[in-house]
């Protein structure tokens, strides 16, 4: 059990976690390589391609570039101090209890919100492939299996997200694969198609640079996940060694099948012939001939969506657990199993989660979709906070314990200050564009919210010492 920390008491590498070390390196490998691959991506990058064009392939870059650092920070800060908690943890040794309450149940809240989204856009394509089953039908199934693996033992996580970011990442290798085959018109019934694509239809940046920048509002969220890997770490045999490698091999690799996809759906098809809210992917290997392409598509989304929901009911659970081991969440949650599984936890994220679902499948145009814009800009604050922990960190763990900085962020600190510029001008962005003010606006309230309830148990915690 951990006690919240001062921000001015000396660091410690991080006590042993009383969870179970039951994931191995490939499981962590593979859930940095998954973690961020989702419907997102498949679906989602389409919206994009309308507002930036082929100039999208700038608008992921910038975004992807953003991500990697914050990545890179939470690498060394979560290779130097492991723990469940991760960035939450971080917060608080850095900045004070009140930050890691807040990341913490900020995050929380993000995940079981979401959980429910994933839930039931993996229930409406199971609907559409068995309409005998009614839509909550499948959620509850889903909620079911991914609850008992959970609470069975974290290597049945493991071993689930690792089989599901292995077919994504397949499915994204063969679907570059096969576009590049098709670009040098080395595909049966294929003629190799230049550069037409990538500097006709009005240019490489048809809507110029405001184009990329409205490009870059809309593909930014898509790389949020990527943190739950180091959440992760903290159930492996060696935590420092296993988030360092988890890390390093995943934001490269991530960057490369992000762009990579970009640039070849860009220069197979024209831009304008791609609608927002329609799989490029589709698009794509329709134009290659591939036949049931949709269906195809429809199974890589529904892996994409029950991945997804695995993951952040994980996430979420490590993160309520390990606010309950600092004080900051009810005690009855620290409650672990013989095989090291936070049962309760688990249990209080998906009655939490499940909760949500029944919001968004009754109410998906009031209540839900005020609880979703509350959390639409959660992920800018919870970075920022990983940003700002890193550099009041990192000199403190150079004077205090060096050997721990096994990966080290670049260039510090002139590239974090650079992220928190980059982080600063996405909310300016979002406050200039009438779609994306609202859910800037709720996600600073819900944020003030936790900010409030933060500081008045700060006050009350100092009256009774």
């Amino acid at each position: 059990m951990h006690d919240a920390q001062s921000a001015d008491a000396p660091l410690a590498a991080g006590e042993k976690e009383p969870l179970a070390a039951g994931l191995k390196q490939r499981h962590l490998t593979m859930l940095g390589l998954g973690g961020v691959i989702g419907a997102g991506l498949f679906v989602g990058s389409g919206a994009g391609i309308a507002v930036a064009g082929p100039g999208i392939i700038v608008s992921y870059l910038i975004a992807g570039a953003l991500a990697m650092l914050v990545m890179r920070m939470l690498g060394e800060l979560s290779s130097a101090m492991p723990a469940s908690g991760a960035f939450s943890v971080h917060a608080e040794r850095a900045l004070g209890r009140w930050a890691g309450f807040t990341v913490g149940w900020l995050y929380w809240f993000l995940l079981v919100v979401v959980l429910a989204v994933e839930a039931t856009g993996a229930a409406q394509i199971a609907h559409g492939w068995a309409p005998s089953v009614p839509q909550w039908g499948w959620v509850l199934i889903f909620m079911l299996v991914f609850t008992t693996a959970n609470l069975a033992a974290v290597k049945n996580f493991g071993e689930f997200e690792f089989w599901f970011a292995a077919l994504k990442v397949g499915a994204i290798v063969l679907f570059l694969g096969l576009s590049l085959l098709a670009i040098f018109g080395l595909l049966p019934d294929t003629d190799a198609v230049g550069m037409s694509n990538l500097t006709g239809q009005g240019g490489f940046l048809p809507h110029g640079w405001s184009g990329v920048v409205s490009g870059v509002l809309a593909v930014v969220f898509a790389f949020g996940g990527l943190e739950v890997v180091t959440i992760a770490a903290a159930e492996s045999d060696d935590p420092a060694r296993a988030v360092g490698r988890a890390v390093r091999s995943a934001v490269w690799r991530i960057l490369f099948f992000y762009v990579g996809s970009m640039l070849v759906i860009v220069t197979l098809l024209p831009w304008s012939s791609i609608q927002p809210g329609q799989s490029p992917y589709v698009a794509v290997l329709d134009h290659v001939g591939v036949p049931a392409a949709g269906q195809i598509m429809n199974i890589v989304v529904f892996v994409a969506l029950l991945s997804a929901l695995n993951a952040n009911l994980y996430g979420s659970s490590r993160m309520v657990f390990s606010l309950a081991e600092r004080g900051e969440a009810p005690r009855a949650l620290l409650k672990v199993s013989g095989g090291g599984v936070p049962r309760r936890a688990v249990l209080a994220s998906v009655a939490f989660g499940f909760a949500s679902v029944v919001l968004n499948l009754k109410w998906p145009d009031s209540i839900f979709h005020y609880l979703l814009n509350a959390v639409g800009a959660v992920l800018l604050f919870v970075w920022g906070l990983i940003a700002a922990s890193q550099l009041r960190l990192r000199p403190r763990i150079e004077r205090e314990m060096p050997e721990r900085l096994t990966l080290r962020m670049w260039c510090f600190p002139y590239l974090t200050w650079a992220a928190l510029a980059g982080m600063a001008g996405v909310i300016v962005l979002m406050l200039t564009d009438a779609e994306a003010r609202p859910q800037l606006l709720w996600s600073a309230a819900a944020t003030a919210a936790v900010l409030v309830v933060a500081g008045l148990r700060e006050l009350r915690l100092r009256r009774t010492k």
